[in-house]
């Protein structure tokens, strides 16, 4: 199957799913239905859509996407599975939410997808979908544990090095912030080296999203965007409208001035166009390396976490080129929290304080 056929087939599949469920059946709890020959697992809250888990995409990584708030609203991008207009079309290997690295043994693998020319692909790294270890569904929250490998260098070509395997469980939850319905997604990623692995200070890391466009900044302006029939147009002065997304941190940092600052969580909140507030929030954990994360948190739309980068954020840090030995682990732990409504930071920090207790 070509790259774009299997981009059609997952958008196609992304549409029967928030179709079939619209309605949502009766069912109470988090079901996790696993799906082996259409490569995905979807998981439903309360008989409603929350998110799928994906495989064998164009991204050269599993991902999960739509993720979709209590209320029904998406609040990641469309791009490149789906076609909204007036969504911006750039950065194809942001697609929903992820988790590699942008240098990991001088092999990109943050910035792969089906649109790196082939001539290039041996610089880049590919995450392997090997898979699927166990997955559980539960009255208050559902399991996934899936297993993968990082890849050096283009499988096309032959010329590839296995460098780590990855083990993630997911823990897919309904909880309640500030009163109001959540959803919510731990993250257990366990990193185990196959041959001496570094991870070179860079700043495009390591758990990311990509969020819907009236969650970006309305200070951010051009760039490609789809036009109402589709067509992807260069803008350079673009109207902002819409776009009303704000981020802010345990720290105090709002705004655009949270990018390479650090905290133990960072929101991100907007109206729709009807007036609707969403947010995203994402948790760091304690035990992880690199405590507290740098928020590589863009106007246009990325919100990441980092941890891995130092001195890419702050020039006077040294540069952090966290490294874990051949046979050894390293174990990164994060929450993402999706609500319709807004939090205080003293809601938001009992949250942290409540993820931390996670062993």
């Amino acid at each position: 199957m070509s790259s774009t056929s299997k981009l059609v087939a997952v958008a196609l599949m992304a549409a029967t799913f928030t179709a079939a469920h619209a309605a949502g059946p009766s069912g109470a709890g988090v079901a996790v239905k696993v799906d082996q020959a259409a490569h995905r697992v979807d998981i439903n809250v309360d008989g409603k859509p929350f998110t799928s888990y994906l495989w064998q995409t164009n991204q050269r990584k599993p991902v999960l996407y739509p993720l979709i708030a209590p209320d029904g609203t998406t609040v990641t991008r469309g791009y490149p599975f789906e076609t909204r207009p007036g969504e911006r079309v750039d950065h194809p290997h942001h697609a929903g939410l992820w988790f590699n690295y942008g240098n990991a043994n001088s092999f990109d693998f943050w910035n792969n997808s089906d649109a790196i020319k082939p001539a290039d692909r041996h610089k880049y790294g590919t995450v392997k979908f090997d898979k699927i270890v166990s997955s559980k569904s539960g009255a208050n929250s559902g399991e996934l544990v899936t297993e993968s490998t990082w890849v050096a260098g283009d499988p096309e070509a032959g010329n590839t090095q296995p460098v780590m395997t990855q083990t993630t469980r997911y823990v897919f939850s309904k909880t309640t912030v500030a009163g109001q319905p959540a959803r919510a997604i731990d993250l257990i990623v366990t990193l185990k080296a196959l041959v001496p692995v570094v991870f070179h200070d860079d700043k495009e890391g390591l758990l990311g999203i990509r969020v819907a466009h009236f969650l970006e900044s309305p200070t951010e302006k051009g760039g490609m965007f789809l036009d109402a029939n589709g067509k992807a147009t260069q803008v350079k002065a673009a109207d902002p409208a819409g776009a009303t997304g704000v981020y802010r941190t345990s720290e105090g940092v709002s705004g655009d001035a949270v990018w390479s600052t650090r905290g133990k969580w960072c929101e991100l909140s907007g109206k729709t166009q009807d007036g609707k507030a969403e947010t995203i929030a994402i948790f760091d954990h304690t035990g992880n390396p690199g405590y507290p994360t740098y928020w590589h948190a863009r106007g246009y739309g990325l919100f990441a976490a980092n941890p891995l980068g130092a001195h890419i954020f702050n020039p006077k840090a040294e540069p952090m080129n966290y490294s874990i030995d051949p046979g050894k682990t390293a174990t990164f732990r994060y929450r993402v929290v999706i609500f319709s409504g807004t939090a205080t930071s003293d809601q938001l920090n009992e949250q942290a304080q409540s993820f931390e207790k996670m062993k």
